[in-house]
């Protein structure tokens, strides 16, 4: 297809293998770390692209704190050797990587720049070393809302006088809320659960992942190679035998939720009058995103409205989609969001696995779906994808793409 010189292309993208926060691959490695080898990867891939065309390197991080925190874009900059290279870090917690490419999209359309490197990292091991205790965002759930759960009552909208909103309320309630909400069943949840670790697991022996993937050395100079959080042994019966953890008449289990995880991804985002001039090959070409807000209580349902923006501004509907990426936070919002929005389980939905099974660096994981939606397009042989994320505090966020190469 033809491009106009002020769209945004991507010409490179990676991410780390994601490692299981505490106990994983990447227990020992630095956030800060962790970002820089990605990028050094991506821009290897790219090495016509000259640091001084950067316009600047943005990152997203859902724990600006510790290793993670000051300015860690710029950090990663001096850390990379390159001091001319300005840097920014941005929190919209799930989506905060997906937010520094929307911030590079919108840059270029605007002419205010040719070339950015963007990414997001999250060390969740090493947060969780020298964090505070009582973060709110992640271990203090509401009280309004331990009670609520505890209690088995009917969820109300907080605008209708009921719950009142906090946006810090634990993920799992806020994934019990949406299940009742929706009518998202124990075994719906389960089911595709037990779908995610069994498409995981064919994309890990196929070599799906590792086309991805750009391996970690860490710090004893071993190399980590692959995702370690994979549960390949997963069935439906096995979940059903998991007793719920956030609420002891809920529906939501160590199982059809994500575990807690350390990564990094990136990408290289420039024009395409730019790519033209270097001889650069777009991978895809970025067409819209969306972001939307929604009461903290039913985060979950975040991609609803995102999509549905972000696919209007593109002219499209979901049906024009041929692979749509929903982050896998909790089983019981990607079953009900993709209901809402209609996207077809067998056809269009997560066809490789996701984070229920891979993993979720919270920080990481919006370009980690680009990637992973690029890769499928590509092994698919298919054009246009979306990747949408639920966002803690009751967010969501969206972005279309088209593959090109």
């Amino acid at each position: 297809m033809s491009l106009n010189d002020n769209d945004a292309v991507i010409v490179s993208l990676g991410r780390t293998p994601i490692g299981r926060a505490r106990k994983g691959g990447l227990v020992d490695v630095r956030g800060d770390e962790l970002a820089r080898q990605v990028i050094e990867a991506v821009l290897a891939k790219v090495p016509d692209v000259e640091i001084a065309d950067i316009e600047d390197l943005m990152l997203g991080t859902a724990e600006p704190t510790g290793e993670q925190g000051y300015n860690l874009a710029r950090m990663v900059a001096v850390l990379l050797g390159h001091d001319s290279l300005p840097g920014t870090t941005v929190n919209r917690f799930c989506a905060s990587s997906i937010q520094t490419m929307r911030m590079a999209f919108h840059a270029i359309r605007s002419g205010e720049g040719d070339a950015y490197v963007v990414g997001g990292v999250e060390s969740t091991s090493r947060f969780g070393l020298i964090a505070p205790a009582g973060n709110p965002a992640f271990d203090a759930p509401a009280l309004r809302t331990a009670e609520l759960m505890a209690t088995d009552a009917e969820w109300t909208d907080p605008r209708d006088g009921g719950l009142v909103p906090d946006a810090y309320i634990q993920m799992g309630h806020t994934a019990e809320h949406v299940a009742r909400r929706t009518g998202t069943s124990r075994a719906d949840q389960d089911a595709f659960a037990a779908r995610s670790q069994r498409l995981a697991a064919e994309s890990a022996s196929n070599g799906f992942f590792a086309r991805e993937i750009v391996p970690v050395v860490r710090p004893d100079g071993s190399l980590f190679s692959a995702d370690d959080s994979l549960r390949p042994s997963t069935t439906v019966e096995s979940l059903a035998g998991l007793d719920p953890v956030f609420s002891p008449v809920g529906t939501v289990t160590a199982g059809n939720a994500c575990p807690l995880n350390d990564g990094a991804s990136a990408a290289v985002v420039v024009s395409a009058a730019y790519a033209k001039r270097k001889g650069l090959t777009p991978l895809a070409k970025i067409i819209s995103t969306g972001v939307s807000g929604l009461s903290p209580e039913i985060m979950g349902l975040g991609p609803v409205e995102s999509s549905r923006l972000a696919l209007s501004r593109a002219g499209l509907s979901v049906a024009d989609l041929d692979i749509v990426e929903i982050n896998e936070a909790f089983a019981a919002q990607v079953v009900a969001s993709a209901r809402i929005l209609g996207v077809d389980e067998d056809s269009q939905l997560n066809p490789f696995g996701g984070s229920i099974a891979i993993g979720h660096p919270f920080g990481a994981t919006g370009i980690r779906l680009i990637g992973t939606l690029v890769n499928g397009l590509r092994t698919r042989d298919q054009s246009l994808g979306m990747a949408t994320l639920c966002v803690g505090g009751g967010q969501g966020m969206a972005i279309v793409i088209e593959r090109l190469a």
